[in-house]
């Protein structure tokens, strides 16, 4: 028997063993699916693609919803408490969180899971804190592929959790099927809305934290936000953003924001838009993974990249434009410009 046949054959069944795992739900299967789904190892790239290959047929039924908005404004404890409530009406909820990486090292703190530490302790919820490796944009290069893995192990909700970083936050929009866009009063947040940015994708706007002393706070600033959207955003052709007002520490508040995005599910699968979104953002991912893998060429080839940094060294003094080095990589590379 050819040893090299032998060794491939091990190795698909080891893929094969570990997408059984995940699709029964094993908690240490999926840690690993998704472990190696996240490597940059080139080698490891046709067993990650393998892998989501025998798991596609078994996802996709999942509501996804998309957590945004700025730091402080208390996403993952609000997170914590509709993941709970989703549990308590019979879901299984998976939370991506994506943590900002650090430009200088490439590190993450990853702490989104010690955040939302009642929650990570149930049985029908899994946690998995990921970095956004520098990416704008709120979400991670792996975020479609980690919901898909997540689909396949019965997780019916899945809670994606962004940066929060500001406008590039929008990108969130073309991996999930709702986005919830969370606010505080007093934060400047209603005057963005002047800017759209953000609000234009927003399909749910909840304003945490109206307890106590915010409570009133909160509802002036919805009142604002609800007339501002009058007349900045227009609203899609099968459903109206609602603006809501919240508090992650008080549960019963929850109800009516659960109800408004099951209710914007309900709404587009309706009308078709939901199916259609998905299809648009499936074909959107390919392009993205095309220009993932040209820049990861670039980047790996050491000869490529020597060239590259000769080629840098012109535009820095100026002998050559940016437009006139774009060209030249595209060639170098095999593509006509």
């Amino acid at each position: 028997m050819n040893p090299g046949s032998s060794k491939s054959e091990a190795a698909r069944r080891e893929i094969a063993d570990l997408a059984e795992g995940i699709r029964e739900g094993r908690r240490a299967a999926i840690g690993r699916g998704l472990s190696l789904i996240e490597s940059t190892l080139a080698e490891r790239r046709p067993q990650a693609e393998a892998l989501l290959s025998m798991l596609a047929p078994h996802a996709g039924s999942s509501h996804r919803i998309g957590v945004t908005g700025i730091p402080g404004v208390g996403k993952s404890t609000l997170i914590e408490g509709l993941g709970l409530e989703l549990i308590a009406k019979g879901h299984r909820v998976a939370v991506l969180a994506i943590d900002p990486s650090s430009t200088v090292s490439g590190g993450s703190i990853l702490g989104d899971k010690t955040r939302m530490s009642d929650l990570g302790r149930s049985e029908q919820a899994f946690i998995r804190p990921s970095p956004s490796q520098g990416l704008l944009g709120g979400i991670s290069q792996w975020t479609r592929d980690s919901i898909l893995v997540c689909e396949a192990a019965g997780f019916d909700r899945i809670l994606i959790e962004t940066v929060g970083v500001g406008q590039s936050e929008s990108s969130v929009a073309e991996v999930v099927d709702t986005v919830l866009l969370v606010m505080i009063a007093g934060a400047g947040d209603e005057l963005q809305g002047i800017k759209r940015g953000l609000l234009e994708v927003a399909h749910v706007i909840a304003f945490n934290k109206a307890d106590g002393k915010g409570r009133d706070a909160a509802l002036a600033a919805r009142q604002e936000l609800e007339a501002v959207l009058r007349f900045t955003v227009g609203a899609e052709s099968a459903w109206s953003t609602p603006v809501l007002t919240c508090s992650a520490l008080q549960r019963e508040t929850l109800s009516p924001l659960l109800s408004a995005l099951d209710e914007h599910r309900e709404v587009t699968r309706s009308s078709g838009e939901f199916a259609e979104k998905r299809h648009a953002q499936t074909w959107a991912h390919t392009w993205a993974l095309v220009n993932a893998r040209v820049l990861d060429r670039v980047h790996r080839d050491p000869k490529l990249k020597r060239w590259c940094e000769e080629l840098e060294a012109k535009v820095r003094t100026g002998s050559i434009t940016a437009s006139v080095a774009a060209r030249s990589i595209l060639k170098e590379i095999g593509i006509d410009p």
